[in-house]
């Protein structure tokens, strides 16, 4: 788990900082004070790639509607395979995709 090398009091501060917003206008808000408007939309940009790779799409069709090189989908295609599963987390929670079927 590469997350051990990131460790330390200051990214807990950072974490614990994000964890303590309470939705999204405070989202947007905290991270336009603490990113650039490039680095937001390229975290944005690697959530999607990560979507779309794991709905299937092609690298040519991620390339084309998102923008994101082949070197990024590369990187996030390696972190789908070979991570932590913490995109599919995500995804999952926010597309809330275990929604109960009609029989249920």
């Amino acid at each position: 788990m590469q997350i051990e090398k990131l460790r330390g009091k200051e990214l807990d501060q950072l974490f614990k900082s994000i964890l303590s917003l309470k939705d999204l206008e405070e989202c947007y808000r905290f991270f336009d004070d603490l990113c650039t408007v490039n680095e937001i939309q390229s975290l944005a940009q690697r959530l999607e790639v990560a979507r779309m790779l794991s709905e299937g799409f092609t690298y040519h069709k991620i390339e084309s509607e998102t923008g994101a090189s082949t070197a990024t989908i590369s990187r996030v295609k390696r972190c789908l395979n070979y991570g932590n599963d913490a995109y599919q987390m995500a995804l999952e929670r926010v597309h809330d995709k275990k929604q109960p079927t009609k029989s249920e």
